[in-house]
């Protein structure tokens, strides 16, 4: 569920009954919402069911799922699943966007948010739309950030990017001090990003390393980002499968362990296995004859420090209907859990891209 946080119990709250505790660290929830939560399981410490009465113990984790809307816009995330667009609007001023965005558009994006508290806000961002504008785009989030101003009077602040026709979870500040605590916390790397994609072919391995440096290069297509040995940045992913439809398609989880452009995309062909719909760096290859032709690339959850209290904080963003669509199509388990990578089990394996075969020379008779 997005906007789930962990957090660990003090040592003064030894022996604390678990509503107690609720009542004395989460005093957005009632006591009804409280009792409700336990029952549906969403309320875990050290990740297994618990009880209203249980007994607390120092360094123990507690799950504390999203606060519920609160009337009058208050604190509380919209969580996914429960995010209400028609309650929301009542919320939102609709203050003149930056750009020429038509009404519907920009209910569109207050209908794309997915989490937000006093501080942090995030959308599912629907592939197709820009961050930020550029050459022939006058449409992009950027642009259209009065829409998401909700109960307060700050407009939101950018604090990463998207590939244009990448989908998912876009983090967005709500005030100047939660821009420079998000920015540093992407910055010093605490923020763990995961993405999702769909990729022609498989890899050999399961999982493993992608250790390429990148560098931005000009061609026939555009510029794009090549790996280059010598004049290249230092660029590592990890990837895991988590499901395979023979050598014909495989469904994989990415983790960028640095911020390069199209690093992903980049890297999934070095692999040879473009993703799905991206004629850019996969060309013919890109393409599966009866699957979608958009690109196929997810950001699928984030984890990252809140600004103010410091507990970790995930937001999970649900797959775009194409997406859905080529999961089913692959018979692949549209239920499969959502699991950040973690780095260190894949430097063993790191995987190189390999080299381009050189064209063979004919001999003359």
């Amino acid at each position: 569920m997005s906007g789930v946080t962990l957090r660990k119990v003090k040592n003064d709250e030894a022996e604390m009954r678990l509503d107690r505790w609720f009542k004395r660290n989460c005093p957005e929830f009632t006591f009804g919402q409280v009792q409700k939560f336990l029952r549906g399981g969403q309320i875990r410490v050290d990740g297994k069911r618990a009880k209203a009465g249980q007994r607390l113990e120092p360094g123990q984790e507690v799950r504390v799922p999203p606060a519920p809307v609160m009337s009058g816009g208050g604190m509380g995330p919209w969580a996914e699943g429960n995010y209400d667009a028609a309650n929301a609007a009542q919320h939102v001023k609709s203050g003149p966007a930056k750009s020429n965005a038509t009404e519907e558009e920009l209910q569109a994006l207050r209908d794309s948010v997915i989490f937000y508290d006093e501080v942090v806000l995030a959308i599912n961002k629907p592939a197709g739309l820009a961050v930020q504008g550029g050459t022939n785009t006058d449409l992009h989030v950027d642009g259209m950030l009065d829409a998401l101003k909700l109960d307060s009077k700050e407009r939101p602040k950018l604090v990463h990017r998207l590939d244009k026709d990448t989908s998912g979870v876009l983090l967005l500040a709500r005030s100047a001090s939660a821009a420079n605590a998000l920015t540093k916390a992407f910055k010093d790397k605490t923020t763990r990003k995961l993405y999702w994609a769909i990729v022609t072919g498989a890899p050999d391995e399961r999982e493993g390393l992608i250790d390429a440096p990148l560098a931005k290069h000009g061609g026939k297509g555009g510029e794009k980002m090549v790996i280059d040995e010598k004049e290249g940045k230092s660029a590592q992913t990890i990837y895991r499968q988590l499901a395979r439809a023979g050598r014909r398609a495989a469904w994989l989880a990415l983790s960028p362990l640095t911020g390069r452009t199209h690093q992903l995309r980049a890297h999934c062909q070095a692999m040879e296995c473009p993703i799905l719909g991206d004629g850019k760096y996969g060309g013919a290859k890109a393409f599966l004859d009866g699957l979608s032709n958009q690109m196929h690339l997810h950001a699928r959850a984030i984890d990252f420090p809140h600004p103010v209290t410091g507990h970790r904080v995930v937001i999970e963003a649900p797959v775009p209907e194409h997406f859905s669509a080529t999961i089913k199509a692959l018979n692949f388990d549209p239920k499969t859990p959502t699991k950040f990578l973690t780095p260190e089990i894949h430097r063993e394996k790191e995987i190189k891209p390999k080299p381009k075969a050189k064209p063979s020379r004919l001999r003359k008779r």
